[in-house]
This record gives C-alpha cells, structure tokens and sequence, in this order.
C-alpha cells in the first residue's frame, strides 16, 4: 500500500467532522501529527476496541514509548502521557490504582447521589428563572459547568471557594492550543492547588474520597499503597474527568436540541426517552475526541496490511470512531434519538473505561429532563452556525451556549 502523507490534526479543531471523516477515509488507522508527535491514529471501531482491550497495546509511556523522555519536556500535551495514575498505568499497577478508586464510584453511591443532584438541578434552575423574560443565557456557564463541579466538588471534598480556580485550570488542561511554557506553568498551578487540598484533608478530613484516598495510602506505613506522585495524579483524574466531560455532554445535548425540532419532539411525544438522549449525544458529540495515548509493545498488523511498530504511539480517536458507517450504517452522521442501536465509545472501552459513567449518565439526563421540563420554549439566542467549537482537539464543546429561556413578555 502507498505511504500516506501524516495528517496534521488540528488544535484549534475549526472543522472537526470534516477532519473525522478525513481519518476515516485514510483507512482503520492512520498516521497523524498531534501538536509535532507523531501517533497512529485509529478510527475503525472493530479495530480501536480490539486495540483497546489488547495486552499488546499500553498506556505506561514511561515503560513503553521510547521517544516519551524527549518528548516530555517540550510537548504542549505532555500531562497526558506524564501523570502518575490509572490513566497512564498498565498492567497489575493498572488494577491496584483503579481499586483504591472503585468504591467511589459503585452502583449504590451513585443511586444514593440522586436526590443530591436532582436538589441540586432544581436550585440550578431556579436561579435560572430569575433571568428576565427574553434574557439571553449562557447555558453552559449557568448549567451546565456548575452541576458537574457541585457533584464532584463534594464527592472530592473541594471547598467551595477553591472550585472556581479548580476550573481554571482544569479547563487549561483540556485545551491544544497553549504553548509548552502555558501548560507548564498551568500545570505548577494546578499542582499546587491540589498539593494545598490535601494538606488540608489531612489536618481536617472528612467523609470524601479525598480524605479516603489520604487515609489509605498514611495507613501503609512504607507508603506502598499510594505514592504522592499518585496521590495527587489520581485526585487529579478525578476532579478533571468528574466534571469537564460531563459539561461537554450537557452542552452538546442541549445544543442538538434546539437545533432539530424533530428530536425534541420524539421526547415530548414519548417516542424516545431521555436516556435516549444521553445515549445518542455520547455516540455523536462524545465529550472527548480524541484521546492522547497509547503505545504498541509488538508490532500490530492492520487490517490494511500496514503495520503499527513496536513502540509508536497510537491516539483514540472516539469521535471519529463512534461516527464510522461500518458501526452505525449511512446514517452515522446523523443525530436520531429513535435509532435502535446507539453504541458508543464515549466512555472508553476495556480495562481503562470510565468509571464515572453511570453517574455522568445521572447528572445529565436529570439536568436535561428538569431544563426542558422548566423551560418549554427554550431556544437559541443566536443561529446555530454562529456558535463557536471549544479550540481542542481535544474537548468536544462549545464556548458558550447562549439561549432564551423563554419569550421576550412584549
């Protein structure tokens, strides 16, 4: 087969589906250029769930990408591939991180979350009500950041003061157009507030997964169960992760929403549920689309007869992925809240898939069935092509979604 030229991907991501369709034509997988790092980018879903579940496959660069001590200190995205967690960790250490973290995310905390978040949409909305009739909104600053941060703001025990900075920073983390020297030096700012949220907690814990966290790894006196390293890494993951993607699922749901009627109706008419509507948001607007990375440990064939080398660095490329015509037929690009089969990779897949998926799940179609239940002539304020994509490549949103609640009383 031809060398294909490497497709440079975008940071700014002004045409992301068109780029996603591009990925696709070019094959399973492809070479791409991510901010100057070279990565096979998969975009085939058989292909990317196979890779994903693969022990041929890492996340761990600092054991398994040879070009990872070189690339570290002057890559824009080198936090993705450096943090000290079960994101990046492979293997027995992947299973012994993901464990101190599993109980706060079970099935039975999540469930006993609910009334929290529904108490919590319900105040969201009725600060909401107090704008003037014919008002115009910014939903994604007045809903859909502060839901998610209250969530695991309290799940984390960050104090409500320190969440507006948390934000900040986590927002920067997210972001593919800051230079090298802006990612550092927001990466030093985000490590120092989560160095400062856990002298905290261990002067004054208390009934959080934070306190939890410290409490385990002070208990083991080697410090065998959690270095600081980890420590902080993981609180990391779970501040940034608990929050930033779900207000990118809040936003993009809306955001289809009002922009097709006819979906709006299929709820209103009970043809489709509001899951439904989380679902089909996850598969066509995933919060994160594409995520940096993996690293082969043997060669890997591909289908087209090309090969994936031992050490190159391979990117999930959701988006794209969760869109390819082999999965979701000829109508992929389309938004349907009626298809039967809504399958996706929004969550990720095998070993690494998220664990706060079903209470993402919770928070937004609990904010999603409250709004419209609320606001029943809700629209956009501004026409849809007017609205401006987040500048990742990265993070799936808009930068504001501004909206009028209800009709201007004149």
């Amino acid at each position: 087969m031809p060398e294909q030229q490497i497709l440079v991907l975008d940071p700014t991501a002004t045409d992301p589906d068109a780029e996603h369709q591009a990925l696709r034509e070019r094959g399973p997988a492809t070479l791409v250029d991510i901010l100057g790092v070279r990565a096979w980018s998969v975009s085939d879903p058989a292909l990317l769930k196979r890779l994903l579940t693969s022990k041929d496959v890492s996340k761990d660069g600092r054991a398994h990408w040879p070009a990872f001590a070189e690339t570290v200190p002057t890559w824009p995205l080198a936090l993705w591939v450096a943090v000290e967690n079960m994101f990046t960790a492979y293997g027995a250490n992947h299973s012994r991180l993901r464990r101190m973290v599993v109980p706060a995310f079970s099935a039975r905390r999540t469930a006993a979350l609910q009334p929290d978040i529904e108490a919590l949409v319900t105040g969201i909305l009725d600060a909401l009500d107090a704008f003037p009739a014919g008002a115009t909104v910014d939903l994604r600053e007045h809903l859909a950041y502060p839901l998610p941060i209250a969530v695991i703001g309290k799940l984390m025990g960050v104090p409500a003061d320190r969440r507006t900075e948390f934000r900040t920073v986590v927002d920067n983390v997210f972001a593919t157009h800051l230079s090298a020297e802006e990612q550092a030096a927001n990466t030093a700012a985000l490590y120092g507030l989560l160095d400062a949220l856990i002298e905290t907690k261990r002067t004054e814990p208390g009934e959080d997964m934070t306190s939890l966290l410290i409490a385990t790894r002070d208990d083991e006196g080697d410090g065998s169960a959690l270095s600081h390293a980890e420590l902080r890494d993981t609180l990391l993951l779970m501040i940034s992760a608990g929050y930033e993607t779900t207000v990118n699922v809040i936003d993009q749901a809306v955001t289809a929403l009002l922009t097709d009627p006819e979906q709006l109706g299929h709820l209103r008419a009970g043809r489709a549920h509001w899951s439904d509507l989380v679902e089909e948001t996850l598969r066509h607007e995933p919060a994160v689309k594409h995520l940096p990375l993996r690293y082969a440990l043997t060669d890997i064939h591909l289908p087209d007869g090309r090969t994936i080398a031992a050490g190159e660095a391979i990117l999930a490329s959701y988006a794209a992925a969760n869109r390819h015509p082999d999965w979701h037929g000829e109508s992929a690009d389309r938004f349907d809240l009626t298809r039967p089969a809504k399958d996706h990779l929004a969550f990720g897949h095998g070993v690494h898939f998220c664990l706060g998926a079903p209470l993402a799940r919770l928070e937004v179609a609990t904010a999603l069935q409250q709004l419209f239940d609320r606001f029943p002539d809700i629209r956009l304020a501004v026409p849809a092509g007017e609205l401006r994509l987040l500048p990742t490549l990265i993070s799936n949103g808009h930068q504001a979604l501004p909206v009028h609640l209800r009709p201007d009383a004149r």
